[in-house]
């Protein structure tokens, strides 16, 4: 059986993306794992492909010294990319990583709310279609409120469900049988 049919069919438990565990886990907690993966992936790109803006934004809270504004633009990103392919795979670690991102956006959320800032999140990007049409940090703190919601419900579905995320080593050994074929 090739790696497309075991893709499609469920064939195996061995492929990278198995239907049957899939369907098995809920296709509601398939569902909320690719929505929140796509949303990390996509701002994570959006933000890669501009740096310097991201930066400013960063630099607008006013947070972090200057000298690490642009080495922390960049790690958010890469780490919002990696941890969103990482949950789009289900690998083990990365909806941890994504959950403290998360809680990281929103302690800096709710601090430029205290603080009464009134600027682009920078959730995805410089050209953030959210900003330009709600103005403001409420509507990303509520976005990301419904996110963890969504979090939760994973962690609930691996704990009291037994859906088991894959081991980053699993994932290479089945690549690499993969090509072995």
């Amino acid at each position: 059986m090739n790696g497309f049919e075991q893709m499609t069919t469920g064939g195996s438990s061995h492929g990278v993306f198995d239907l049957k565990k899939f369907y098995r886990a809920g296709w509601i907690y398939g569902l909320v794992r690719m929505t929140i993966s796509m949303v990390f992936i996509w701002s994570g790109i959006a933000k890669l492909f501009a740096p310097k803006e991201f930066s400013v934004i960063i630099e607008s809270y006013g947070l972090i010294p200057d000298i690490w504004i642009m080495p922390a633009a960049f790690f958010l990103s890469l780490s919002e990319v990696v941890a969103g392919f990482g949950l789009m795979l289900d690998i083990h670690g990365s909806l941890s990583v994504i959950t403290g991102l998360l809680i990281l956006f929103m302690t800096v959320l709710s601090w430029g709310i205290w603080m009464g800032l009134d600027l682009d999140c920078g959730c995805f990007g410089p050209q953030d279609p959210e900003f330009k049409a709600f103005h403001g940090l409420w509507a990303a703190l509520i976005r990301d409120i419904f996110m963890l919601l969504g979090i939760f419900y994973l962690y609930y579905q691996r704990l009291y469900q037994n859906v088991t995320p894959k081991r980053l080593g699993s994932v290479f050994n089945i690549i690499q049988k993969e090509e072995d074929e």
